[in-house]
């Protein structure tokens, strides 16, 4: 083991090809603890003092890199890294510079989350290092011309920082050699009451969308934005997520698995969400550079995570900040074309706090 203040650097296993994973460590001077692997760049882990101090892992995941190898739905993307382009492609199929592109269809018809190996099942070169902000570590690949059908040469950046202000931020960057789309995002899936502890129904929600995308029966936007007035998507002032589940139980979905419009004109970091778990008493914000942030109750979660404990439907919510599904088949969506004169940059921030 080798230690740099506030991070620690362990080997975590092997891949079933037999490539050596790391397991990173961060802590800030609160006592927040993060741990992120170079496999797939995933948050494994992200411990948080509730309002009596006591700390525990809020992210669903795994003890082990052979549980992050399974296919889904035994692992549906936990922590990891989602690219090079998050969310759904419809057909798997589209058009840049006067050429046709086709991806892996990997969900029924479409392509979702950058296909069948995607960047969750990648390894990341990685470096840890300290900032004035607090413990990182950055992961680096170079995704090659063709893979998983995309092109050009991408080379890829995935900084994660804890700092000393109980933040958690993590920032994208990317260059190309060909004209490409992207469209990076996390995909952990939180519980602020504790993983493994039950669903997430007395979770209140706020997000600062005041439109959301519709969807086709295959979760393909239909290119509408359309108000969430008077919808169940109405999340312009707290909600309690077992309430408005209970009203979508018997809907095609069970539940929420929907892009929402955030209330912004530029690219500029602003606040998206706020996520409350009132017995712990922890608060999450998200604050984003995204257009967009997919939210996914966890309608069809059904494995077993840390120490065998079972993970059921609605046991974790992913709030995926993003560019909208179906982006390059959408030229009323914004764009998530990436040139080669060009840097793709994007942050999200997630900003943690208690309340009595």
């Amino acid at each position: 083991m080798s230690i740099l203040e506030h991070i620690e650097k362990n080997q975590w296993g092997y891949t079933t090809e037999g490539i050596p994973v790391t397991l990173f460590t961060l802590r800030n001077e609160n006592g927040i603890t993060v741990q992120v692997t170079n496999y797939g760049a995933t948050l494994v882990s992200l411990y948080l003092p509730d309002k009596k101090g006591e700390l525990e892992d809020i992210i669903l995941g795994f003890d082990t890199v052979s549980d992050y190898e399974k296919p889904t739905p035994q692992n549906p993307f936990f922590g990891a890294t989602i690219g090079r382009h998050a969310n759904r492609i419809k057909n798997g199929q589209f058009s840049l510079e006067g050429k046709n592109y086709t991806l892996a269809q990997n969900n029924n018809s479409n392509h979702l989350h950058g296909g069948i190996k995607g960047f969750q099942k990648q390894i990341f070169q990685a470096i840890a290092f300290t900032t004035v902000e607090g413990p990182s570590v950055r992961f680096k690949r170079l995704s090659h011309d063709g893979e998983e059908g995309y092109p050009g040469n991408l080379l890829v950046s995935v900084t994660y920082t804890l700092t000393n202000d109980d933040e958690l931020k993590i920032s994208y960057t990317a260059t190309t050699d060909k004209t490409t789309i992207i469209n990076l995002t996390n995909h952990s899936y939180f519980n602020l009451a504790g993983e493994g502890r039950g669903n997430i129904f007395d979770h209140q929600l706020e997000l600062f969308a005041n439109h959301y995308t519709p969807v086709d029966e295959t979760l393909i936007p239909t290119g509408e934005i359309k108000s969430v007035k008077d919808t169940p998507f109405d999340f312009t002032v707290p909600k309690i997520l077992g309430e408005v589940l209970k009203d979508l139980k018997d809907s095609p979905l069970e539940g929420i698995d929907h892009n929402f419009v955030l209330n912004k004109e530029n690219s500029k970091i602003s606040l998206a969400a706020r996520l409350v778990e009132p017995t712990s008493g922890r608060v999450m914000k998200i604050y984003t550079t995204e257009p967009g942030i997919q939210v996914y109750t966890g309608n069809f979660v059904d494995t077993y995570g840390k120490e065998g404990k079972h993970y059921g439907k609605y046991s974790g919510i992913a709030l995926e900040t993003q560019h909208f599904p179906n982006s390059p088949n959408q030229k009323n969506f914004p764009s998530t074309i990436l040139r080669p004169s060009e840097v793709y940059s994007s942050t999200t921030i997630y900003k943690f706090s208690i309340v009595n």
